[in-house]
């Protein structure tokens, strides 16, 4: 029989917590192959919840608790997890929220879902049979969807819909592994961080429906403003996608100032001057992709290894000059070779024909290959 701990961190939630336990209990009774226990860690509490866990104790055999100072939702986690893998031994770790905003009702489809195979089981609120409330604001709504699509594409990650959400079933080996990486993580960024190392650690990830049900006790202990700083910084530092954008940028301005060189100076025709620039920029990116972007990836095998890649680069690479150059080409025989005003000012049309070019087209198809083929682990 396999052991499950579900891994809750309080504060001041005397009024929620003995529902929810009580639910849980009832809830995973009689679930087949598991034995269910419930860790209650508690941030020292002035409201007195930590006296009500001690009395459900007496009742229930498998409720734990430890008690920690207040730092934070991600130190909770961790103090949790610590001692769960310590003392309890468990073969799956639950996360979840004690403000009754995460139903016990769909723990069994979160441990079918690990039977079947999965290393992390989020509780979604985005996917079909997903919600969260319709009584939320306009502006929290928006908050919501916006901070997930933004960490969706900022690691494109598209086929992980709910990063910031709380429920969770997570095996041990995952949470071991993550420790290290997402101790020094104290508030609600810690989902990102955890779930961005599994993703990295190629856990299989999967995603039960969840309908989020907002709190009717107590007060929530999400600090909005810090928490989208938090979550920014991270995605920012942490992206190879976004490296490799700003690499891009780096490359772009490689690329314009040298084909604005080729076509002024040494009056080499638009077409050949901006694949000759686009070739500089090529040069450019691998060094910086390599020892940045894709630093967690590096080229390995030595000088034979490093020259392989190189060469494998520019043949990657070489279809964006054909793209580039093929799609200059075309939006310069349909759409004229001019002058675009913007009002202000005139700008070539070459230049905005390249922009739309590299932005549109050449940053996905580079991305994706340079992932597949040249820094592929």
């Amino acid at each position: 029989m396999k052991k499950a701990i579900i891994v809750i961190p309080t504060y001041n939630e005397r009024g929620n917590i003995k529902p929810l336990i009580d639910s849980i209990i009832t809830t995973t009774s009689n679930i087949p192959n598991w034995e269910i226990g419930i860790l209650v860690v508690d941030s020292s509490s002035p409201d007195g919840t930590l006296i009500e866990v001690k009395e459900l104790q007496s009742k229930y055999p498998n409720v734990h608790i430890i008690e920690t100072k207040k730092e934070g939702l991600g130190k909770a986690y961790i103090s949790g997890f610590t001692y769960a893998i310590e003392h309890l031994n468990p073969y799956v770790l639950f996360e979840m929220d004690a403000d009754l905003s995460h139903n016990p009702k769909y723990i069994p489809s979160f441990l079918q879902k690990i039977e079947k195979g999965a290393d992390f089981v989020i509780g979604s609120r985005y996917i079909k049979g997903g919600s969260i409330p319709s009584n939320w604001g306009f502006h929290r709504k928006l908050f919501s969807v916006c901070a997930n699509l933004f960490v969706r594409l900022g690691f494109m990650r598209l086929s992980t819909s709910d990063w910031t959400g709380g429920f969770r079933a997570i095996k041990v080996w995952v949470v071991k592994s993550a420790l290290t990486h997402v101790s020094s993580y104290s508030g609600y960024v810690f989902q990102v961080a955890l779930l961005d190392f599994a993703t990295n650690k190629k856990a299989a990830i999967s995603e039960v429906p969840i309908q989020f049900i907002d709190r009717t006790a107590g007060e929530s202990k999400i600090n909005s403003i810090q928490y989208i700083i938090q979550t920014f910084l991270y995605v920012l530092t942490h992206s190879s996608f976004i490296k490799f954008v700003i690499t891009g940028f780096i490359g772009f301005g490689i690329d314009f100032t040298f084909a604005y060189l080729f076509i002024s100076f040494f009056h080499i025709v638009k077409t050949t001057a901006n694949m000759l620039s686009a070739e500089v920029a090529i040069i450019s990116n691998f060094f910086i992709n390599n020892f940045w972007s894709f630093r967690h990836k590096k080229i390995e095998g030595g000088v034979f290894g490093y020259v392989k890649k190189f060469i494998l680069f520019n043949v990657v690479s070489s279809g964006s000059i054909v793209i580039q150059g093929g799609g200059l080409a075309l939006l310069l025989h349909f759409f004229g070779d001019r002058l675009i005003s913007l009002g202000f000012i005139s700008i070539p049309s070459w230049i905005i024909y390249k922009i739309l070019i590299i932005a549109c087209v050449i940053i996905p198809y580079s991305y994706i290959l340079y992932n597949k083929v040249i820094w592929k682990k």
